[in-house]
Formats: structure tokens, sequence, C-alpha cells
């Protein structure tokens, strides 16, 4: 039995071996998964030394359990997971990486947060913008350390306001360029603290026509 066929450092799988017409896309994709691979390996000991993880563009749907058992060793302080397609968090993540002071979750495909997240008691900036929020996450609300929360380039139009006043570490939110509504906007304009930062509302075109 001829042995799978490598290509770039990665094992191609042997049901597309040669004379297999699907041979050429699953060598590349086959290549490209061990470059993922190594990338992520490479930065989880870029992070052993800085304690600085960034696992960005790396195509993930999930963080890899593979990464929690590499960095079980060094107490990370930020977390940079943008630009992936990542859909959640999972709870044993606030566990494995209770000290980071800043997350950034931007550019996936998430639309809420683990209840979990308000352990991550040295939490000081969360990014989630450009994701998928229907509703501004209450859970950051509770987070003990949060001053920062950019949320931006979502589709978010609840917002518990009164929730947000009461925050105790939130100094600044960024929910511009989300369909908030007027009356939302109206409320959160009002607050002294935290400050948030808003997009005017484009009038649609039959309002115009009432003001003509």
């Amino acid at each position: 039995m001829r042995p799978p066929t490598e290509y770039g450092g990665a094992r191609m799988p042997a049901e597309a071996e040669e004379g297999d017409p699907r041979a050429p896309a699953m060598m590349i994709c086959a290549r490209l998964a061990g470059r993922a691979i190594i990338r992520v390996v490479g930065r989880c000991e870029d992070a052993q030394e800085n304690s600085q993880l960034d696992l960005s563009e790396c195509q993930l749907m999930q963080v890899p359990d593979a990464v929690y058992h590499l960095m079980r060793h060094t107490e990370l302080k930020s977390c940079d997971l943008s630009g992936n397609v990542i859909t959640k968090i999972p709870p044993k993540f606030t566990v494995k990486f209770s000290l980071i002071t800043d997350l950034n979750l931007a550019n996936n495909q998430m639309a809420r947060l683990p209840d979990e997240l308000c352990t991550l008691a040295c939490l000081e900036r969360l990014d989630i913008s450009h994701n998928s929020f229907v509703s501004l996450p209450q859970i950051a609300c509770q987070c003990p350390s949060l001053h920062t929360l950019l949320a931006h380039h979502n589709q978010i139009i609840e917002v518990d306001v009164d929730r947000l006043a009461r925050s105790r570490a939130l100094e600044y939110v960024d929910l511009s360029d989300n369909p908030v509504p007027p009356r939302v906007q109206a409320e959160l304009k009002q607050l002294s603290r935290p400050s948030v930062s808003i997009s005017e509302r484009e009038k649609e075109d039959w309002e115009e026509d009432l003001l003509i």
C-alpha cells in the first residue's frame, strides 16, 4: 500500500492520492491546515515569553484545546482572537485565562458572550466590534474592572441603559454604527457615565418626505 502523499509538510489523505480529481484541492487544503497549525503553535510559544497571545487571522472556528494545553503554565495578560470565524467563547476560556486584562474578539461571528465572562476580575478592555450582536451584552456590565467596551459595527438594537448606568467600572462604550433606536439613543445621551459613542440615526426616505 502506497503511503499518504506529503505536500508542503502536511500529509494528504489517502483517498486524495494520484488519479483522484479532488487531489489538487485536497492537497491545497492539507497544506493550508498545516500552516495554520504551525502558526497557532508558534504564536503560543511567543505568548509563553510575553504573556500576550495573538491568534488573530488564524481561520479559527473556536479556541483549540491544544491552546489551553500549551498555555497551561503561562499567566496570560492579553488575548487577541480577532479576524477569525469564532461563534462562541466556551466557559472554560474564563477559567484557563482568568488573569487577562485585554480581550479582542473583533471581526468574528459572535452573537453572545458566556455568563462566566464576569469572573474575569482583571479584564479592563473588551472589543466585540464587527460581530453579530443584536443586544449589548449585559454580562459586560458585571465585569468588575472593565472600563472600555468596544461594540461598534454590530446590529445592536437593544441596550439596557439602566444596567449600563449602574456599572461601577465602565468608563467608555462605543456603540457607533449600530441601528440603536431613537428612544434608546436619547436615553444614552443623558448618561453622565459611562461615556457612550453612538451614530446619529439617518432619517428614512418617508420621514424626509414629511418635512417637505
